[in-house]
């Protein structure tokens, strides 16, 4: 599937979630999944975001919600994901997997599997670098790095309450102060 068949399948899917307010849209292995979102999951969102803007060049930039196009029966929208400033720029509502360096996902109650089992694989076949996986029902932030063929081969649990360190190769060491992150109690 080309990108543009891709763009116009995404803006068909985005009438759901203009048709369903408080959910978010992605195709996994060919379903139509939708995940509702909570107030927790926009303001971990724009701490991270805020956290990690502070230490990127300006030839970097951010996309939240933007589908990433994996197969045809696969297109992920990441809750961040930091590409190329140019690549951002074009403002377009479908991009390559493969122009984003680094991922972040907060968890749902209902994007647990998806999280942590389906998106480690595909995320690392693609070769993206870092995914971060921020869990406000855990009170925990799961770094995945050494993407390989089949999933990543390192991964870190750090809980909430302390600072989160990613060493990168293209941006430096990154961190990210976990102590004021939400946490769903319930």
């Amino acid at each position: 599937m080309s990108l543009t068949e891709a763009e116009r399948l995404h803006s068909q899917l985005t009438r759901f979630e203009d048709m369903f307010p408080g959910y978010r849209t992605e195709i996994v292995e060919g379903s139509i999944v939708m995940s509702p979102v909570r107030p927790h999951h926009g303001k971990t969102i724009k701490l991270v975001w805020e956290a990690l803007e502070a230490q990127l060049s300006d030839d970097w930039d951010f996309t939240t919600d933007v589908a990433f196009l994996f197969d045809g029966e696969t297109e992920f929208c990441p809750d961040l994901a930091v590409l190329p400033r140019p690549e951002v720029e074009a403002n377009r509502s479908v991009y390559a997997p493969d122009l984003v360096e680094l991922v972040v996902e907060v968890v749902s109650p209902g994007s647990v599997r998806r999280d942590y089992d389906l998106k480690p694989v595909r995320y690392a076949g693609r070769g993206i670098r870092h995914y971060l996986v921020f869990d406000p029902y855990r009170a925990e932030c799961v770094t995945f790095w050494n993407p390989g063929a089949a999933g990543y081969l390192g991964r870190d649990t750090i809980p909430y309450g302390g600072k989160l360190t990613v060493e990168t190769e293209v941006f430096g060491r990154l961190t990210v102060d976990l102590s004021g992150l939400p946490v769903d109690a319930g």
